[in-house]
């Protein structure tokens, strides 16, 4: 298992949040603001401290912290690969939100004072993408070590452990309230797998980001987060674009079926709608998507 080709290709979303994880984690560290700017019971019923869902969201409160976090952030950009930069955007807001407002009843519930103030960080993002990760993604290999059963999941959720204990109950609860809300968006509360930002906006981070083509097209978006496509997308490709169609006579690139592969697609149906789309990374992609709705 692997989150497909190396670097941030077909994922300027996941590019972008992580370096802005970066980059505010290390400025505020360097200023030592970083391990304050969690939630706290006061921060928000008391002080109405609202900016500070915005730099908890974004910013770590240490290194470790920091380095599992972008590790994960990294990994589950697979699924921005899988549903395309709109939808994924989508998902982030949602997650942002829904885990925040979880974060705040908890809050209001506890009233604890002990619980000083909550562990910063995109907790809401990262254990909402666990969820997808736990049900779509498959294991691909599996072994022993000291006559213990691992898979090559074993490593993210040991990350994900790392990260969910790094600051005892501070980061459980944002762990825990993330989980929740990748519990709804898989769920389809409100059909919010199916909501899409309007097109002026997709065009105007398509030029900013230069998603085409090289990055993820708004059109290349399926229906939800999966990891696997069905058995039978190739014979459905086959059935909809025949050969009769035009298609390129010159065998696909690797990378391109790689990058197929790593969205969830079987190998040999990737080559199909890659050899039907010419080569289109983007075209070939909707193939399959299509194919796979049928």
């Amino acid at each position: 298992m692997n989150g497909g080709p190396s670097g941030f290709y077909n994922a300027p979303v996941t590019k972008t949040f992580v370096i802005a994880c970066a980059l505010f984690t290390i400025f505020l560290g360097i200023q030592g603001r970083s391990s304050t700017l969690g939630l706290s019971y006061q921060d928000v019923f008391g002080k109405l401290h609202l900016w500070r869902f915005l730099a908890s969201f974004i910013t770590f409160s240490s290194t470790p912290e920091l380095m599992f976090g972008l590790y994960l952030l990294y990994y589950f950009r697979v699924f921005e690969r899988q549903i395309g930069s709109n939808k994924y955007s989508v998902f982030i807001l949602f997650s942002v939100i829904i885990s925040s407002l979880f974060e705040v009843l908890t809050l209001a519930f506890l009233k604890d004072p002990t619980l000083n103030i909550l562990a910063s960080g995109p907790y809401g993002l990262i254990f909402s993408s666990f969820v997808p990760f736990y049900f779509d993604i498959p294991v691909s290999t599996r072994f022993r070590i000291f006559g213990i059963n691992f898979s090559d999941k074993s490593f993210i959720y040991l990350a994900g452990l790392q990260l969910l204990l790094s600051s005892l109950r501070r980061s459980v609860i944002p762990g825990m309230c993330g989980i929740l809300a990748g519990s709804l968006y898989r769920l389809n509360i409100l059909h919010i797998r199916r909501m899409k930002f309007p097109e002026f906006v997709t065009s105007f981070f398509s030029r900013l980001y230069g998603l085409y083509p090289g990055g993820s097209s708004p059109r290349s978006s399926s229906r939800n987060i999966t990891g696997t496509a069905p058995s039978f997308v190739g014979r459905q490709v086959e059935r909809n674009y025949p050969a009769t169609l035009h298609a390129s006579t010159t065998e696909p690139p690797e990378d391109s079926i790689a990058t197929l592969v790593s969205m969830g697609f079987d190998r040999n149906s990737a080559r199909q709608a890659l050899v039907h789309a010419r080569n289109d990374i983007n075209v070939a992609t909707n193939i399959l998507l299509e194919a796979q709705s049928h």
